[in-house]
């Protein structure tokens, strides 16, 4: 066959590069821009955007959540269990106040305060249980006894013993606001 004047040109149209003019190219540096004003701006950025991510996880949104918080029904089990007085939310005072009371030398007093701290665990497991149960029906009400999510029992457990000033994200209702 011979070649006919409409056929394509062969070859690429360009020299070949250089090895040397390759790896010219393909130099640059390991770590971005190292001037000051470079890291100072980076820096700000960073500080910018945890800043923001702190102040939603602090309002509630959804996105800047972590995702055991995330969704619907964890949001309506926060507030429920905001919007009630939990036992647990005493753990940290009295234990606080029971390890003052056990450096004092009397065994009387040591055992007293042994029985107390016994008796305020048993009353938080209680108090754990009620509210696990008071959850679970409210959302079944609400989603449907079988959309209800693995695991709310025990996340409204873990929220009741936390003090309300120390929980994340924080308490949106008021405490007595009626919830479910």
């Amino acid at each position: 066959m011979s070649e006919t004047s409409n056929s394509k040109p062969t070859g690429k149209g360009k020299a070949t590069p250089t090895r040397k003019e390759r790896e010219a190219a393909n130099k640059r540096p390991l770590v971005g821009d190292r001037s000051k004003e470079a890291k100072k701006a980076a820096r700000l950025a960073a500080s910018a955007k945890r800043n923001e991510a702190r102040l939603g996880m602090l309002a509630g949104e959804d996105r800047y959540l972590a995702p055991r918080d995330k969704g619907p029904q964890k949001k309506f089990a926060r507030d429920y269990v905001d919007s009630r007085f939990s036992v647990g939310e005493l753990v940290l005072p009295t234990v606080f106040l029971a390890l003052i009371f056990n450096t004092i030398d009397n065994l009387q007093l040591q055992l007293a305060v042994l029985g107390c701290l016994w008796a305020l665990f048993i009353f938080i497991f209680i108090n754990a249980w009620f509210l696990g149960r008071g959850t679970l029906a409210a959302l079944s009400k609400k989603y449907g006894a079988e959309n209800v999510e693995k695991g709310v029992r025990m996340y409204v457990a873990m929220r009741s013993i936390q003090m309300r000033p120390m929980r994340l994200p924080k308490p949106q209702v008021k405490r007595g606001t009626k919830i479910g």
